[in-house]
């Protein structure tokens, strides 16, 4: 089931989160997006991106979910029966809203570490160190709200040859997010967002 989910997540990202994000970041909008599935399937409820532009608390994990309880309540999943994903692990804001939304888990591909390092977005590190004194890594991964798991940690953990593949298509992403971020970072300053 480890690789099944890991392709599937992978595949989320790559078809569903990163076209919407491929288009919001030419209006000025953060690299980072988010998706809800359902744990039976695997079935897509809601992708989502950025849209700080809009509102600065519209990160992709909180306008996944604003964006999922603009439907019909009768029709939403329960967030127990659902996985959560975000392209990039989420930042306190995020955490917080996933925790109260109520899901138990979250997947997420690029790190803290690689927000600020490969994708020159470094205030996820910079307010839970200032705010929280946490270091890098140091919040609880795994706590009585929900677990979290990164795919390129699921994806080391798998057979030599599901590893190599899940590794390409790790860094096939990771390339077409590097577009992303450098159309993000030309366009970044244009759009008024507190801290882009």
């Amino acid at each position: 089931m480890t690789g099944q989910l890991l392709f599937r997540l992978l595949g989320v990202i790559e078809n569903d989160i990163a076209p919407m994000t491929a288009r919001e970041v030419k209006r000025g909008n953060k690299i980072f997006g988010a998706a809800i599935l359902l744990k039976s399937d695997l079935s897509l409820v809601i992708a989502e991106t950025n849209n700080e532009i809009e509102n600065p608390l519209w990160h992709g994990e909180m306008h996944a979910i604003k964006k999922l309880y603009e439907r019909d309540r009768a029709t939403l999943p329960a967030p127990e029966d659902c996985i959560f994903l975000a392209t990039h692990e989420p930042c306190s804001l995020c955490l917080s809203a996933i925790t109260w939304a109520g899901y138990d888990n979250f997947y997420y591909l690029f790190s803290h570490q690689d927000s600020r390092d490969s994708f020159a977005i470094p205030h996820d590190l910079k307010i839970l160190k200032e705010v929280f004194t946490l270091n890098p890594g140091a919040y609880a991964r795994q706590n009585a709200f929900w677990t979290s798991c990164n795919l390129q940690e699921m994806a080391a953990e798998l057979d030599p040859a599901s590893r190599a593949r899940a590794e390409a298509k790790i860094a096939h992403i990771a390339a077409l997010y590097a577009g992303l971020s450098a159309t993000y970072q030309a366009h970044k300053g244009d759009a008024g967002i507190p801290l882009a």
